[in-house]
């Protein structure tokens, strides 16, 4: 091994030592007998790896390998092996992670104008809710946490959230009253459960099937594909869709990061976010429908109730934010054509 080899050797079993304390998250290695530096970048989620958004970070990393042609690699950490999501965040403003994938809501404690995406009801539909993503309300909400450590990629779909049970359907509000709802750990979702007259209970992901199946809570809300995934449909019988929120995922990079980045590789890494993010969409179309179905093969009765009654129910937590930045947002987000 001659001189130059052996310092990138040496210099690589350093950052190694480095990476596994956690105290650096992207390390220069050697590839090619010497002739290519590589960069390798860490992308950790919560998600299991049949799960649309892994497909989709999956196909992330292989565009940036394509458009860096091998010199940029991003390594992706599913089934939240590197932490839940706030830690994830919190690693990212750190420099200990590169690239996460976490739900609006989670970004909420650390980005307060991502609350907007928890009030009920403010989106039309799934084509207006993208309408106002893929223009300037969507791109100004992703550079906001810029200052805070953490640039926003892109936006994944996570389709309507609505209810699911151990014990009864969700038809009307008056339904809820009295049941235990798991939500996310989010303020306004957790305003929005009470204010329909459930008593709202935040349990991380993973501890959520034995809560529903010790009955800690008696139901929760999410979409169709993590309803399956996460086989929730095994103790939770109904499924109510009432379609309360649109609350996308996003991909995010530490800030920190991206101001050591070259140009060019901004611009690898920004191309294939956003292919992955209509890649994403397009999978996530199928999946909702597979998922549906598929819960229906298991014995969960599916239920379509009318919006209205919770429509009405919850209008007084949308005037509670009448005159503030997030009530400003909201009357942009619903002239958005």
């Amino acid at each position: 091994m001659n001189s130059k080899s052996s310092s990138f050797f040496i210099l690589g079993l350093i950052t190694g030592a480095l990476l596994t304390t956690g105290g650096l998250s992207l390390f220069w290695g050697q590839r090619d007998q010497g002739e290519h530096q590589v960069r390798v970048l860490r992308l950790a989620h919560g998600l299991d790896t049949a799960h649309p958004v892994h497909r989709a970070m999956v196909r992330l990393a292989e565009r940036v390998d394509e458009l860096s042609a091998g010199t940029v690699q991003v390594r992706v950490f599913s089934g939240g092996v590197l932490g839940s999501e706030t830690e994830n965040i919190e690693q990212l403003q750190r420099g200990a992670l590169d690239i996460t994938k976490v739900s609006a809501a989670a970004m909420e404690s650390f980005v307060p104008e991502n609350a907007v995406f928890g009030l009920p009801y403010i989106f039309r539909d799934a084509a207006h809710f993208w309408n106002v993503l893929n223009g300037s309300i969507g791109q100004e909400l992703l550079d906001l946490g810029a200052n805070r450590g953490l640039r926003g990629l892109c936006y994944y779909d996570a389709g309507a959230r609505s209810f699911y049970t151990t014990a009864r359907p969700i038809l009307t509000p008056d339904d809820l009253r009295g049941l235990k709802i798991r939500v996310m750990q989010s303020r306004t979702a957790m305003d929005m459960i009470q204010i329909m007259g459930a008593a709202p209970t935040p349990i991380s992901w993973g501890e959520l099937y034995t809560s529903l199946q010790q009955r800690v809570v008696d139901g929760a809300e999410n979409n169709p594909p993590s309803f399956l995934t996460s086989r929730h449909y095994e103790v939770c019988r109904f499924y109510s869709l009432n379609e309360h929120t649109r609350v996308p995922d996003i991909v995010v990079i530490s800030e920190r990061l991206w101001l050591t980045l070259p140009i060019e590789v901004q611009h690898w890494i920004q191309q294939a976010a956003d292919e992955s993010s209509q890649y994403q969409r397009e999978l996530w179309r199928a999946s909702e429908e597979q998922a549906l179905a598929a819960v229906q093969e298991f014995g969960v009765e599916v239920f379509h109730p009318d919006t209205a009654p919770f429509v009405e129910i919850v209008a007084p937590l949308l005037a509670q934010h009448e005159g503030t930045p997030i009530g400003e947002l909201v009357q942009r987000i619903r002239k958005h054509p």
